[in-house]
């Protein structure tokens, strides 16, 4: 397999953009890339394109990506559309990755694009919730515990009650607390204010988050990620040629991808299998990183992907946070960006926004937000969920 790098990212402001259409949003992320990465449409061999629920949003189903790239003039080459819940352009990267490691392609592109906001709430809260088996959607409610399950899908995301089961088990099981998540969730809402990328860029205290408006116990709703839209893109190509094109290219240690299968309930669940499996990819460890990118669709979310990546032993998430190991400034800062939380979470967009997030800190351009001396970053993005953990989970280590 050969080496692969990064050369070039571009995304969105994300945010609710009823008047955007996606073509609109996937050409200001695909021309920031290639302007950053020197090269011209005409470079990209070939296009993986992830996307999740525009279909049942705007109705375009089935040559997305082909939809969007050609007005741009990228056409005849092959787009390969993804389609992996949150995942989804997690996924389409690690096409862009395998294409060019394999030596089929020289320089490809992984775009992530969403319209996920729409006037009518519920039918973008049915579109997310399409991410579970839907032949056991009464099954999964019941297991959301009863009377905290009303409302769900129709006036908040199904997975906001998902989180808040898992929150208060670990809750139960390891003493975590309340102030823990809500701790979380300001300091991803004050690296937002630092990112003018986010969607929310207020900065947010912890008294400030537990006085939010309650969506599922214990999450209220600034512990929650909010609904919007975005697209965010990176160019990959060979070690040589991004030698050629830029004096500071990002290299893919690792690039892995899973799916839930049954297994004990004791035994370790998909993150921390994929993150096993990218760890001994890119032969390094936790200890090794400087940035971490996590999935955190909720706070309890990046407390327990904490646990899951081996960043702390199980039940420990909490003591990192109050510790600020995890904050700027921290001994591991994770979600600088601002995280789902603040950044936002376009769906079909998040897993490539995490990338480019990573590509500008190794790279020493994140400004504000800027981890000191970073040379090893990690994006864990999660999708769906199916037996009671993600459906799919990706994991991409970089370094410089």
């Amino acid at each position: 397999m050969r080496e692969v790098a990064v050369v070039g990212a571009g995304m969105t402001r994300f945010g609710k953009y009823i008047d955007r259409s996606m073509k609109d949003l996937a050409r200001e992320a695909v021309d920031h890339a290639l302007r950053t990465a020197g090269i011209e449409p005409q470079a990209l061999q070939a296009a993986a394109v992830g996307n999740a629920v525009a279909g049942l949003i705007t109705g375009q189903e089935c040559i997305r990506g082909q939809v969007v790239l050609r007005e741009m003039g990228i056409g005849g080459i092959p787009v390969i559309n993804t389609e992996n819940a949150c995942a989804s352009s997690s996924t389409a990267f690690h096409l862009a990755w395998l294409y060019v490691a394999s030596g089929m392609y020289d320089t490809v592109l992984a775009l992530g694009m969403e319209k996920l906001f729409h006037a009518e709430k519920r039918r973008t809260f049915e579109a997310i919730g399409s991410a579970i088996d839907l032949e056991q959607a009464d099954a999964f409610a019941r297991e959301m515990s009863g009377e905290q399950s009303v409302g769900a899908g129709q006036s908040r995301s199904v997975f906001m009650d998902y989180y808040a089961n898992l929150a208060r088990r670990h809750m139960a099981e390891y003493g975590t607390t309340k102030e823990h998540y809500a701790g979380i969730a300001a300091k991803n809402h004050t690296n937002g204010s630092l990112n003018p990328h986010a969607q929310y860029q207020t900065p947010r205290t912890v008294e400030e988050v537990l006085a939010a408006p309650l969506i599922a116990e214990p999450l209220t709703r600034m512990m929650c990620s909010p609904i919007g839209d975005g697209a965010a893109a990176v160019i990959v190509t060979t070690a040589a040629k991004a030698r050629q094109l830029t004096s500071t290219p990002v290299f893919v240690r690792a690039s892995t991808l899973g799916s839930s299968q049954e297994h004990d309930p004791h035994a370790p669940g998909i993150v921390a299998k994929v993150a096993a499996k990218a760890y001994a990819m890119a032969g390094l460890g936790p200890d090794d990183l400087d940035v971490v990118e996590v999935h955190d669709a909720t706070a309890p979310a990046e407390l327990l992907v904490y646990e899951e990546l081996g960043l702390c032993e199980p039940g420990r998430g909490g003591q990192l946070v109050a510790d600020g190991v995890t904050s700027l400034g921290g001994r591991l800062p994770v979600n600088p960006s601002g995280g789902l939380l603040a950044k936002g979470h376009p769906v079909g967009a998040t897993g490539v926004a995490q990338i480019a997030e990573i590509f500008w800190q190794l790279r020493g351009q994140a400004d504000q937000r800027q981890v000191p001396g970073a040379r090893v970053g990690l994006t864990e993005n999660g999708g769906g969920v199916l037996g009671g953990e993600n459906a799919a989970a990706s994991i991409h280590i970089f370094s410089v």
